[in-house]
């Protein structure tokens, strides 16, 4: 297991993930983002989340991959 964070951001600024979370694998990684990422959707509010993108980095600050929110709003038509 290792230990993974989830930062999101936009052009306004980055919402930083101090507990991260405790992974096997990159595939659980992505899951656990896009978890994230549906939770904060799904969360009545105004923000056009069209623009962020949530950044998984490891325990030293890398940054392994990235995914856009647009990966699970899909594409403006």
């Amino acid at each position: 297991m290792v230990q993974v964070f989830f930062h999101c951001s936009n052009t306004e600024g980055t919402l930083i993930d101090r507990a991260g979370a405790a992974v096997s694998n990159l595939t659980e990684a992505r899951d656990r983002a896009a978890q994230i990422m549906q939770s904060m959707i799904l969360t009545p509010s105004n923000e056009d989340w069209r623009d962020w993108v949530i950044h998984v980095s490891g325990d030293d600050g890398e940054e392994i991959f990235d995914l856009p929110f647009t990966a699970m709003l899909g594409k403006p038509h």
